[in-house]
């Protein structure tokens, strides 16, 4: 299903950023060793998501960071009086598209343990991830829902290439 047939507005989330809101909207994204995590507290219909490209780094340019957009996005529900405990958390990302031969981590691994660190630490449970791998994927948020859709890229698919979705 393409987002725009919904009638809702898109947005189109690009790496180091973060979109954050309680009105409907359909966030679409493409990850390679990037990691995006959602966050939806469905009472409010409140929902977030981040797009970030390394594990730890410069908090002066915090949502270029795993960590540090983790906890970004944790202070705005809490601004807004949502505490952890009724987020529904998804984690996806975190490709090696780069293979690397013996026991060196590449980035996309790493920024998935730095998610599941922060995550754990901040008593946040994810509820469905997809991570890993070498093929970089799509996602289609719903807001409102906190539903994601998810599709793997093949290395000759344009999007894997930078062509923007869903704009």
């Amino acid at each position: 299903m393409k987002p725009t047939l919904t009638g809702l507005p898109t947005v189109y989330l690009r790496p180091g950023e973060l979109h954050f809101g309680a009105e409907p909207t359909v966030v679409t994204t493409v990850l390679g060793s990037c990691v995006s995590v959602t966050m939806f507290e469905r009472a409010s219909g409140t929902a977030a998501i981040c797009h970030a490209l390394l594990p730890e780094g410069n908090k002066g340019d915090g949502l270029r960071y795993v960590d540090t957009s983790i906890l970004r996005m944790l202070a705005m529900f809490s601004a807004r009086g949502v505490s952890p405990g009724r987020l529904e958390v998804k984690l996806f990302g975190g490709a090696d598209l780069i293979g690397f031969g013996g026991s060196r981590i590449g980035v996309g691994r790493r920024n998935v343990e730095i998610a599941r660190r922060v995550l754990s630490v901040s008593g946040l449970a994810v509820s469905a991830a997809d991570v890993g791998g070498t093929r970089g994927r799509k996602l289609i948020f719903y807001t409102h829902t906190g539903e994601v859709l998810l599709k793997r890229l093949r290395r000759d698919d344009p999007l894997a290439a930078g062509e923007d979705w869903g704009r």
